[in-house]
């Protein structure tokens, strides 16, 4: 199965860039997409089910904001939309498809980047979905995590480490709570394929050329249940992919 996570900026931009050819081309068994940004009226997927996919939205209350969206060319066992907890479903965070042997879910953490209640919003999102996952696998279900996490965990996974150590995406806290999430029991599949490879990045800004500089966040992951870790066989990122200011991360387990 390959797994490919992307935050597409908007899922009509990204529609209109291309993407749908893209995924033609690509393939993806399962594609998780985060801030697809629904409007008042509901996002045309109908160029996903003529490719042969099924389509599950979580879109945010709010229109052009957030909001998830999973297709899959197997049908899952069973879906569930959101988290349970109105708070963040309203912002469409979290979208969760159940197969046969994992879960494959899909998130779009808070950004904390407007402001400083958006930042402790976001700490508050992040230890709910700790205890959240922490509770779906206690449950029996092993889980395949895949979004756009707004955090990086280690210095080689943004271009600037030293001066964005009190950034949104890159303090203490949320650099502790990665490290934690991951002791939970989860592998980061990147990294088990990469090792400490540097200059892999998965977001850039739209500033001052920094895609073409290369000057980024690896912000996008895919955390692998620790019991599926021998089942992984490619991890990586895909730069060359552009329909948004971020790239797809992918998975073949």
């Amino acid at each position: 199965m390959n797994i490919v996570s992307y935050n597409v900026n908007g899922l009509r931009s990204a529609l209109s860039k291309g993407l749908l050819d893209w995924v033609r081309e690509a393939q993806p068994d399962v594609l998780c997409v985060q801030e697809i940004k629904a409007g008042r009226e509901a996002l045309d997927v109908s160029g996903f089910t003529e490719l042969g996919y099924h389509a599950y939205l979580h879109p945010a209350e709010k229109p052009g904001y957030s909001g998830v969206a999973t297709f899959t060319k197997t049908h899952p066992i069973h879906v569930e939309t959101g988290c349970g907890t109105p708070l963040y479903d309203a912002e469409g965070r979290v979208l969760r498809l159940d197969y046969d042997s994992f879960s494959v879910l899909n998130v779009y953490m808070p950004s904390g980047t407007s402001g400083p209640e958006r930042q402790a919003f976001k700490v508050e999102w992040l230890h709910f979905f700790r205890r959240y996952v922490h509770q779906l696998r206690a449950e029996g279900r092993q889980l395949v995590v895949g979004g756009d996490f707004n955090c990086c965990q280690t210095p080689i996974d943004l271009h600037n480490p030293k001066a964005n150590q009190n950034s949104p995406g890159y303090t203490p806290e949320e650099r502790q709570w990665f490290k934690d999430l991951l002791a939970d029991g989860f592998t980061d599949s990147f990294r088990h394929h990469h090792g400490d490879a540097t200059g892999h990045y998965s977001w850039w800004s739209y500033r001052a050329g920094s895609r073409k500089r290369n000057v980024g966040w690896r912000l996008d992951h895919l955390l692998v249940d620790k019991a599926l870790e021998p089942r992984i066989i490619e991890a990586g990122l895909l730069p060359d992919v552009v329909h948004s200011d971020h790239c797809p991360a992918y998975l073949r387990i």
